[in-house]
């Protein structure tokens, strides 16, 4: 749930970024505390849970409850340096005993969303409550048990403070997860700027649009990008991927978990980073090399003064603008290159690869032809 809008880049001389915790820590944590509460009457606080990994945070109350016959903690989600939508959250879980036998039974209640499509890990009309957080709980429950001797049959409701309003910021509603947030975390650690839940949120677009029997799926660099390939494809929303700078993680996601045909939508100077093999295309990560570009200019005939110009140009904006008034079609090249790198990050998967090139304005500057089956059609070639 990283916003990259938030992002800086920190020096080696500077301090580590501190790292956080997961929803699923916090919401594991705050189980515990209420669980103890309901058996024994008394709250823990600080609270301590054990991760997959062998970490053993401790976490402080933030809201503690007693009703008629559950009890309720609460915890402050601290993200570490991470710009997580998240940080800050208050995460809830209120924790009663169910029939006998019923084992422990998960819950979303307000700020928590439902799922309503399939293709997530979490089956269709379950909270969003993700697998290992699950099992994070209900270790917790049967830790309990064991100590304090109750049968494990336990209700637990989560709940995120504001969690619908938080949602609206995320990608929930494009992968069918209904009124609020998803509580998540593989490890329950939030690693500062991985932005793994945004990698995270990509791979569960591929899997709904998989599961729903889609065979065209779109990852656009932003939303003017977005907006020009749903012009060109009438592909339903969750086919839509929030793709961002992350189309190495999409494409090597989608690697493994074929989608027959991709579109990848964006501005120039990131495809044109694309086309340079990156697989980042954030501008702190990865920069528009003048000079390759230079040369792909004096391949396809411009003049030996736009090459010049190219090599010292500021901007590939200034660049493109360049060798437009030159009449020198640069895009398509460069969406021709882009196609086979992400062909080449798809090695020999069952995926058709097209690009679509659009200005800062929304014009539509360049688009290819398809690749066939992993294999790019001769360059220059469009559609």
């Amino acid at each position: 749930m990283c916003s990259m809008s938030n992002y800086s880049e920190k020096s080696e001389k500077e301090a580590p970024l501190r790292r956080g915790w997961t929803t699923g820590a916090c919401a594991t944590a705050a189980t515990k505390a209420a669980l103890t509460a309901l058996v024994t009457d008394s709250f823990l606080d600080p609270v301590g849970i054990t991760l997959p990994k062998g970490h053993a945070p401790h976490f402080a109350l933030a809201h503690e409850m007693r009703g008629d016959g559950y009890c309720e903690a609460g915890i402050i989600k601290d993200a570490g340096d991470d710009p997580d939508v998240t940080h800050g959250a208050l995460i809830l879980s209120r924790v009663s005993f169910g029939p006998p036998g019923s084992g422990v039974c998960f819950r979303a209640g307000p700020g928590v969303g439902m799922v309503t499509r399939p293709g997530l890990p979490i089956p269709v009309g379950e909270a969003a409550i993700n697998p290992v957080p699950r099992q994070l709980m209900q270790d917790v429950v049967r830790e309990l048990a064991t100590i304090h001797g109750f049968a494990g049959d336990v209700v637990i409701e989560i709940s995120v403070r504001n969690g619908d309003k938080l949602a609206r910021k995320t990608w929930n509603p494009r992968l069918g997860i209904v009124g609020g947030l998803s509580i998540l975390g593989t490890t329950g650690i939030v690693v500062p700027f991985s932005c793994s839940a945004w990698i995270h949120s990509i791979q569960r677009g591929v899997d709904v649009a998989i599961a729903e029997g889609q065979s065209h799926v779109a990852g656009c660099t932003g939303s003017t990008s977005e907006k020009v390939v749903r012009g060109l494809y009438d592909l339903p929303d969750f086919c839509m991927l929030d793709m961002g700078d992350f189309v190495g993680g999409m494409l090597k996601y989608i690697r493994q978990h074929p989608v027959p045909r991709v579109t990848i939508g964006g501005g120039f100077a990131k495809l044109c980073k694309l086309a340079q093999g990156h697989m980042d295309l954030h501008s702190g990560r990865s920069q528009v090399d003048f000079d390759w570009v230079a040369e792909q200019l004096a391949g396809i005939g411009a003049s030996a003064a736009l090459v010049e110009r190219a090599r010292k140009a500021n901007t590939a904006l200034a660049l493109l603008e360049d060798a437009k008034t030159e009449g020198v079609d640069i895009a398509t090249h460069i969406a021709n290159l882009a196609r086979d790198a992400a062909v080449s990050i798809l090695r020999d998967a069952a995926v058709s690869v097209d690009i679509i090139v659009v200005s800062r304005q929304g014009d539509l500057l360049a688009r290819t032809e398809p690749s066939v089956l992993g294999k790019a059609p001769s360059a220059g070639d469009t559609q």
